[in-house]
């Protein structure tokens, strides 16, 4: 990726003072890397405790106000809240008459655009919808960790100079999203790092009912070693037994989930039943080993696999001279048989926000 260059005198946003609608994890921090970047934090609304927690931390001596306090003292609002809660707020702080006309209101939702701010817009505000593609822990690290932090970017094509310049302020790389596309975008999103954590946080439970100390320990090398993968490769990086067609491999996968985590079946099995897709659509899956593997997955694991057939022993499946591997990884050394194979509330201040949305 292309370091952006560095702004021009007047391609940068005059300093302006800042205001956060909803103190939940996203918005004190970045209404702290504006400070960071010259602009003057000047009011933040916040109902929880949490919420004041944070907002003292990150923005100390900034007063906690109402919303339409914030409104009534920023030349810059961020609307930090939950994506549900997102247009009644803009609706009725428009109704309200809080808005003023020249007013930025940035919104962090990803998946919404700038029509969700259409309200405000007709009572005179700059619309802009910034997403920072990042998980936040409303802690001071947020901060640093905006460096380099993509943000998905759509705002009216006038006003496209000066979204972009706050996000370069911020730390932050734009990234332009097409209103349209905003939903899309947010799916994506949702996918890789929420469904991330499900799958890490589920694969750490099973590990330590295996009996393993230090599943996080485990875990660490081999996750970051496959997103590495992924992130260079995409589909070439898929290893596993799935890639392989070891349809005997996941058969006894699925039982012995059944027997220990009968709740993890269902997504195993989808994910297996995608990967299997993916690997066969990229060649890493041979067809002829693809059949039996998918009719496991669609007997959900109950159906037999080559590795119980009649005439076969009993031993453990991914072993033997006859045992078909597919095609090497990408690296050239083959397949490892030892080990897997990978690679905000609707409460203003609910304390959590990642690249799903929710409380910022």
């Amino acid at each position: 990726m292309n370091p952006t260059p560095p702004l021009e005198a007047q391609d940068r946003p005059a300093r302006l003072t800042v205001g956060v609608v909803g103190a939940g994890r996203v918005g004190p921090a970045l209404a702290a890397a504006l400070q960071l970047a010259g602009h003057r934090p000047v009011a933040v609304s916040g109902v929880s405790d949490a919420s004041v927690r944070r907002a003292a931390e990150l923005l100390p001596d900034v007063p906690l106000v109402t919303p339409a306090e914030v409104l009534a003292r920023a030349d810059l609002v961020l609307l930090t809240v939950p994506d549900d809660a997102l247009a009644d707020l803009v609706t009725g702080l428009a109704e309200t008459g809080a808005v003023r006309p020249g007013q930025l209101l940035v919104h962090t939702s990803g998946r919404y655009g700038t029509a969700v701010l259409d309200p405000a817009t007709r009572a005179g505000a700059l619309p802009l919808a910034l997403h920072p593609a990042m998980t936040f822990t409303g802690t001071s690290v947020d901060v640093q960790r905006l460096a380099g932090c993509s943000f998905g970017v759509t705002a009216p094509e006038e006003l496209r100079m000066a979204a972009e310049a706050l996000v370069i302020e911020m730390g932050g790389e734009p990234e332009w999203i097409a209103e349209s596309a905003r939903p899309l975008y947010h799916a994506a999103l949702a996918i890789g790092a929420n469904h991330l954590v499900t799958l890490v946080a589920q694969s750490m439970e099973l590990l330590a009912d295996a009996g393993v100390r230090a599943p996080d320990r485990m875990l660490g090398p081999l996750l970051g070693a496959a997103l590495d993968n992924a992130l260079r490769s995409g589909d070439a990086a898929l290893t596993g037994p799935v890639a392989r067609g070891d349809a005997g491999t996941v058969a006894a996968h699925v039982a012995e989930l059944r027997r220990h985590s009968p709740q993890s079946v269902a997504g195993y099995l989808a994910m297996a039943r995608t990967t299997a897709d993916r690997a066969l659509a990229h060649g890493l899956l041979k067809p002829e080993l693809a059949e039996d593997l998918l009719g496991v997955l669609a007997d959900g694991g109950d159906g037999p696999g080559p590795a119980a057939r009649p005439g076969q022993g009993p031993a453990a499946p991914g072993t033997g001279p006859d045992t078909p591997r597919g095609p090497e990884s990408p690296d050239g050394r083959g397949h490892d048989h030892d080990g897997p194979d990978n690679p905000d509330g609707h409460d203003p201040d609910t304390p959590d926000h990642g690249p799903e949305g929710g409380d910022r």
